[in-house]
């Protein structure tokens, strides 16, 4: 069990890399360099660019996929940064569920500079699987110079921003409860919450805060405006664990929208 685990964490489920062929132009990244706020951070935005087919995925990949990284420490006067990651899509191939985006996307990056009123510079490294009949790896150098005195909104980020996940609060969840048990191989989880449908295809996503925590596809069913699902966790180095209920995070993802919810209670 172990070893699929991991197989599935790093992609290899994904058929092997091909030999001798050029994969450098099947996605491109460019920083948008966006606006300052009023609170001081500045509002920035990574555009990728994927070759038709292609595909990359989200914070949390799914079944398959490789798991996207960020590093900004060459940066000038920044103190801290912020993806809101818009809604993302399901991607179904060979019976694996990863949670992906196609063609192109614009995750938007708010940074806070260490000294207000100057300008930033971004310089970011990214590590990014992308896939298509293969999964392949890319590491990708950016770089940007972030005014301070830009304030024009740019109409590609701020579309982003709008395609956010709605918060618990404000798409009207309730009742929030998760229930964990010890079995055979890590815990069970079930969670059951109160939430009005999202829209066409549910699909509810877990996230715990550990990044070596394994978390099955949950097993989801509606009934009228309640929700219940369960799924398994394991570890992928057969450790023991502890799950944090105030940390866990349940997104629910539809063709519309997406609705994520942070930290349940015990029941």
């Amino acid at each position: 069990m172990k070893n699929t685990i991991l197989a599935t964490l790093t992609g290899i489920l994904i058929a092997p890399i091909a030999q001798a062929q050029n994969y450098d132009d099947v996605i491109e990244a460019r920083l948008i360099t966006g606006w300052r706020q009023a609170d001081g951070s500045h509002m920035s935005g990574i555009r990728f660019e994927l070759k038709t087919g292609w595909h990359t995925y989200w914070r949390t990949p799914g079944d398959a996929g490789i798991p996207p990284s960020f590093d900004l420490s060459n940066s000038r006067n920044l103190k801290a940064a912020q993806i809101v990651w818009p809604r993302p899509e399901i991607y179904e191939q060979n019976g694996l569920r990863s949670i992906v985006y196609h063609d192109h996307v614009v995750l938007p990056l708010q940074v806070a500079p260490k000294t207000k009123g100057k300008d930033i510079q971004l310089n970011a490294q990214i590590e990014i699987g992308v896939c298509k009949d293969i999964c392949i790896p890319k590491t990708l150098n950016i770089s940007a110079r972030l005014p301070a005195d830009s304030n024009t909104r740019d109409g590609r980020i701020a579309a982003s921003l709008a395609d956010r996940a709605y918060s618990g609060s404000e798409a009207g969840a309730q009742n929030v409860r998760c229930r964990i048990s010890p079995d055979a191989d890590g815990v069970t989880l079930q969670a059951r919450l109160d939430l009005p449908r999202v829209g066409k295809g549910e699909a509810m996503i877990i996230e715990t805060a550990n990044p070596l925590l394994w978390i099955a596809q949950p097993k989801m069913t509606r009934s009228g405006n309640t929700l219940t699902a369960q799924t398994q966790i394991q570890h992928v180095e057969d450790a023991p664990f502890m799950i944090n209920r105030s940390a866990l995070r349940i997104t629910v993802l539809s063709d519309q929208r997406a609705v994520e919810i942070v930290g349940c209670k015990g029941r």
